[in-house]
């Protein structure tokens, strides 16, 4: 796929970066001449990844940890730097995420979901701080319509994604004199990822999330891919500290008919 984004010789590390939405955005970026670092938990899957990037024609490697240990985060960060040199971009994108009714969430899985989405992002924007190219570095940390949409089912997630776009705001006037510029962009309903088959976990519920999306139709993780690209590119250079919600207008007013779908799904209400 052409791209009018060119990222060539560019470091650019995602976090989370091999599988569903974030996996998009490490493609999309490999596509663009970018030299591509990616971070999960599995070795098996760190090198999948790193195999298919590599297919795209790019420059890839990866690293397996977990965005809970900072030690390792930091262990991670300098070895990508000593690979590809000083990031040019930090995708931070690692999250978790199961559907249960506030009653119902146990106190682990409350923090399971803060420890990965929350904890997992300062640790990783903060260890990727001192190898980020300054000035002139982009940050962009990957939400949800949770952080700011109150959803049955998610309040952990809601919780947790808040404070990440708190961190994307603090960072961002922090760290603006060093001339990093620091985003979040916040995917609406994409097709084909494990997010939305948890919200919407039957074909009627899908539908529903479709046509409840001012656009009528699902967005693509390129889409959210073209966001973050453009943010990192010059065409974002004068843009810092934003919440973009990427979701064809749905966050006007959609989340009712999701809501109504995972009552009846979980509940049967």
């Amino acid at each position: 796929m052409t791209t009018p984004f060119a990222f060539s010789g560019q470091h650019v590390f995602v976090s989370g970066g091999t599988s569903g939405i974030n996996l998009g955005v490490a493609e999309a970026f490999a596509e663009a001449g970018a030299k591509v670092s990616v971070l999960s938990r599995k070795q098996d899957k760190v090198d999948a990844a790193v195999a298919r990037l590599k297919a795209l024609g790019g420059e890839a490697q990866g690293f397996a940890g977990d965005v809970r240990d900072p030690a390792r985060i930091e262990e991670v960060f300098e070895q990508a730097a000593a690979g590809f040199g000083e990031l040019d971009v930090l995708i931070s994108g690692a999250a978790g995420n199961f559907p249960a009714p506030a009653l119902g969430i146990s106190p682990n899985g409350f923090k399971s979901v803060v420890d990965i989405d929350l904890m997992g992002t300062f640790h990783v924007v903060k260890a990727a701080f001192p190898h980020m190219r300054k000035p002139g570095g982009s940050i962009v940390n990957i939400s949800a319509p949770q952080a700011y949409i109150p959803m049955d089912f998610q309040m952990h997630v809601c919780a947790a994604k808040a404070g990440v776009d708190m961190i994307t705001r603090v960072a961002a006037l922090e760290w603006g004199d060093f001339g990093l510029r620091v985003n979040s962009v916040v995917p609406g309903p994409i097709e084909d990822t494990e997010g939305m088959d948890r919200l919407a976990p039957t074909p009627e519920a899908k539908e529903a999330a479709r046509v409840s999306v001012p656009l009528a139709r699902y967005g693509t993780k390129r889409d959210i891919a073209n966001a973050c690209m453009f943010l990192s590119s010059p065409y974002g250079a004068y843009i810092s500290g934003v919440v973009l919600p990427v979701d064809g207008g749905w966050s006007l007013g959609g989340v009712a008919a999701i809501s109504a779908t995972m009552k009846k799904a979980f509940m049967g209400g």
